[in-house]
């Protein structure tokens, strides 16, 4: 898997997002000869996936919604309002690039069909199994512990090629990559395998392996995968896609993002995001009260 193709897979319950028109990227002011920005100055008008949890669904419990909540509040916007397609070929097209919304709340640093903020969290695929099990201190997927388990994971997804490589693979249980989010949850299935004893451990994106952990009625432990070694990338900073046109909106988010970094962990921790340094080491939460109750 290349480093495009993986960057693709983890967006919001595994979407491969279709190219972005330039022709709806914004509107050319002709008389002065440069863009325009149409952002709205009251509303934050948040672009979404309408049953994609943990990130969003049409009842507002995603953390991109809690996230949004907080931020448009820090923005001075009286409300925020949500335009809703699924995560799949026409995203951006449809949502951000036909202006019926603003931003896109988590999108992968690097890729080119937006422009992005700065990175307001940064996580990784993650292993989870059973707390007080015999694979207790697995942090890597080549540890002898694994040896004979049986292992979910998502075809496609760069946690893969490192099962394939520590020859987990014969043994391994596949989910889906592509699949219609109104009708089946890879993510889901696979921690409820877990706790069936369908599966020995699961290996998924981190804010779907935190969550659909911290849901389960059993106890997991879950472990980012940040020493893999060489191959696909495993861990990623997550920005806000904005239209190319939007420099001012750009650097106004990258503003309040710095500033209310603290309290934007603590939302993404309350959703059981494991959230990663530029070290890798695990972040803590701020202990910040303002923050509020989480949905999640």
């Amino acid at each position: 898997m290349t480093h495009r193709t993986s960057l693709k897979t983890i967006l919001s319950g595994f979407a491969v997002l279709a190219a972005l028109s330039s022709a709806a990227v914004a509107q050319v002011d002709r008389e002065f000869g440069g863009e325009i920005e149409l952002v709205d100055p009251d509303v934050l008008r948040v672009c979404a996936d309408p049953n994609n949890m943990p990130f969003s669904d049409e009842a507002g419990e995603g953390f991109e919604q809690a996230v949004a909540e907080f931020l448009a509040k820090k923005l001075g916007r009286s409300e925020v309002t949500y335009s809703y397609f699924p995560q799949a070929t026409g995203f951006v097209r449809m949502t951000l690039g036909s202006n019926l919304c603003d931003v896109i709340m988590s999108y992968p640093q690097g890729d080119e069909l937006v422009q992005n903020t700065n990175a307001w969290y940064r996580t990784a695929y993650s292993l989870v199994y059973p707390k007080g099990s015999d694979l207790d201190g697995v942090t890597v997927l080549e540890d002898p512990k694994l040896k004979g388990k049986r292992i979910g994971v998502v075809a496609g997804t760069p946690p893969a090629t490192y099962i394939a490589k520590a020859g987990l693979m014969g043994k391994a249980k596949p989910y889906q990559l592509m699949v219609d989010t109104r009708v089946e949850n890879s993510a889901k299935s696979m921690i409820d395998d877990l706790v069936a004893g369908e599966i020995d451990a699961a290996v998924l994106w981190g804010p779907l392996a935190g969550h659909y952990a911290k849901q389960a009625d059993e106890d997991f432990t879950v472990v980012p995968l940040t020493h893999e070694g060489k191959g696909p990338a495993m861990t990623f900073r997550i920005t806000m896609g904005v239209r190319p046109a939007d420099q001012e909106w750009k650097r106004t988010l990258n503003r309040v993002i710095a500033a209310n970094q603290g309290e934007i962990n603590d939302i993404l921790l309350s959703y059981g995001v494991p959230l990663l340094d530029e070290q890798d080491r695990p972040i803590a939460p701020s202990g910040k009260a303002e923050a509020g109750v989480p949905k999640g």
